[in-house]
Parts: C-alpha cells; structure tokens; sequence
C-alpha cells in the first residue's frame, strides 16, 4: 500500500520493465492505460538489465541463449518481485515457462518495417540508391539506411526519420511487431483479470494465428521467418514466408479464416486456456481457435513445400558464422 495525499491509500502493483529508453516509454504508456481504468491503484515501475541488453557486440542468433529479453524480468515475476511485465510480443518465445503467460496484447500499432535514410539520402527509396551502398557496405564505410519497426520509431519520437515504409507487398514483418504484451503469473486471477482490461480482439486474434504460424516452424531469431495479418469482413487472412539467408529462396503463401462468432462463445469454462502463450480473457474460444489452427495450418502448408529444408540450411548458416 502507498499513501497518497488527503490520507488516501492506494493499491501499489509492481510492474517490470526493460531499462531501455524504448521498453521505459512503451512501459510507461500501458500503466497509464492502466492507471486510467484502477483510479485506486498506484502502479510502481521496476526496471532492469536483461541478457540481451547486455550483450552490444554480438548478433542475438549467435549467443545461443533464449529468452534474451525476458529471463531476468520472468525471474522477478516468479519470486513476487514485480506482479506483471511488459514486453515488445515479438520478443516473447511461442511457449511461455511454466507458470507464466501473457494476459493481455494491447492494440498493435504499424506493424510493418520502415527505412531510416542517411541525412544525404533522405529523399530516396530504397529502390532508387544508388549500387555503391553495396561497396560501402563491403567496405565497412557508412551505411546508406538502416531498417528499424516503425512502432518504435513512432514511439520515440523518431516519425520524421522515416523515410519508407515498407508495405506487405514489399517486406513482411516480425511475428508480433508493433504490439505490446503483458506477462502474468498463470495462476494470479486478480492481475489476470486487471490487465485484460487492456486486450484489443483484433490484435490478439492476429498475434495467435502469427505465434502459431511460426511455432509450427520452429522459427525464432536465427531463422528468417516473416508474416503479413490483415481482418476484412469477419475473415482472417494471413501471409507467411521463410525465406533463405540471402533471399534468394523462399516460400510465400495465403490463406484465411473465419474469426466471427457469436457473443455467448466469449466467455466459459475454458477461459484459462492458452493459445500460444496468451490466455485472452474476453475473446471468442472459437475465434482463437480459428486463428490458431489458421497459423498451423498454414505452416503446414509450407512445410509441405519445402520450408524445413530452407530454414534448416538458413539456421546451419548462421550458426557457422
């Protein structure tokens, strides 16, 4: 409990946080969505260091280590040190630990990737550089652009960088980018039911039906695996791909799903269930199961055609540099 003035006392929830600049700001912003709704309560932020902050020297497919972003916060979480976590979704793994799932998927923002221009290139595409970026690139010497998610880039502030954004048509993006998560205790009712106030149906159904895409393939940071959602009229459509490390093989396919259930589905007796890790309290059971079987599904599909040779060879590359 914390006291407040006028002798008020408040509720205090401690809420786990990455000490980046953007994780504080993406922190920040769901405790004030929060705040808005439990006027009662105080929300405490606690920030630390994880594995993958740490390490500046070295690409994430090389250290060999899972949950780079999440392990310290989880371990927190597990010893009651903080009562909820908030992650970028892309950053979280397809299976949670025991113990721990995500209880709510904010509103995505843009998910799609946008290119950060050199000051002397702003003004270009990436279509329009000219072919010596390749020279300098090999050369070491300054880069030309640099591809960043432009939910973050939105987020800090950056919207006057960007120079392109890259549509589906011409860049697929991360499983999970743009939204938010909220990482729970599994068993804690009372957080679970707090943060579900916070979970956008549209959003998770797309992040469930991705998750699921890419947990069929096995895929994670050293693999090149990529998707596409999109939700027109009561139908689901998802695009996914793997790709070689160069590009120059890959696998691209549709396909879609009905996610228009009636009411009475939302809520039952298996509102504890998971779907790839996040329970969605308030969501249609139907709705997730439609969207989690499309992303298997689709999966399948690739499977079918080749995309565990691409991906195995893609995953022995990285793996030898």
């Amino acid at each position: 409990m914390v006291q407040e003035g006028a002798g008020e006392t408040k509720h205090v929830i401690r809420v786990g946080t990455r000490k980046s600049q953007l994780a504080r700001i993406q922190t920040d912003s769901v405790v004030e969505m929060l705040s808005k709704r439990f006027s009662s309560t105080h929300f405490e932020i606690v920030a630390m260091s994880t594995t993958g902050d740490k390490i500046l020297d070295t690409a994430l497919s090389k250290i060999g280590e899972k949950s780079l972003f999440t392990k310290e916060l989880e371990n927190a979480l597990e010893k009651n040190e903080v009562d909820l976590v908030v992650h970028s979704l892309k950053d979280l793994p397809t299976s949670l630990p025991p113990g721990f799932t995500i209880g709510a998927v904010c509103k995505r923002e843009n998910p799609y990737d946008a290119v950060v221009f050199h000051p002397k290139r702003f003004g270009n595409t990436l279509s329009t550089l000219p072919e010596k970026r390749l020279r300098k690139l090999d050369e070491q010497e300054d880069f030309s652009a640099i591809i960043l998610a432009a939910a973050g880039l939105r987020r800090m502030g950056w919207e006057n960088r960007i120079g392109q954004i890259l549509t589906s048509d011409e860049c697929l993006y991360a499983v999970g980018q743009g939204a938010l998560a909220v990482e729970v205790r599994a068993k804690d009712q009372d957080i679970l039911s707090m943060v579900s106030a916070l979970q956008d149906p549209e959003t998770v159904l797309r992040c469930v039906a991705e998750r699921a895409f890419m947990k069929k393939l096995e895929g994670g940071c050293s693999v090149p695996v990529a998707v596409s959602t999109v939700v027109k009229d009561s139908q689901l459509y998802l695009t996914g791909a793997v790709y070689s490390l160069d590009g120059s093989d890959s696998l691209k396919e549709t396909m879609q799903s009905c996610i228009n259930f009636p009411q009475q589905e939302v809520e039952g007796p298996n509102d504890d269930v998971q779907h790839v890790g996040i329970t969605a309290l308030g969501v249609s059971h139907q709705a997730l199961e439609s969207a989690e079987c499309l992303g298997t599904g689709l999966a399948d599909l690739l499977l079918s055609k080749g995309a565990k040779e691409i991906l195995t060879v893609a995953r022995q590359l990285n793996d030898s540099r």
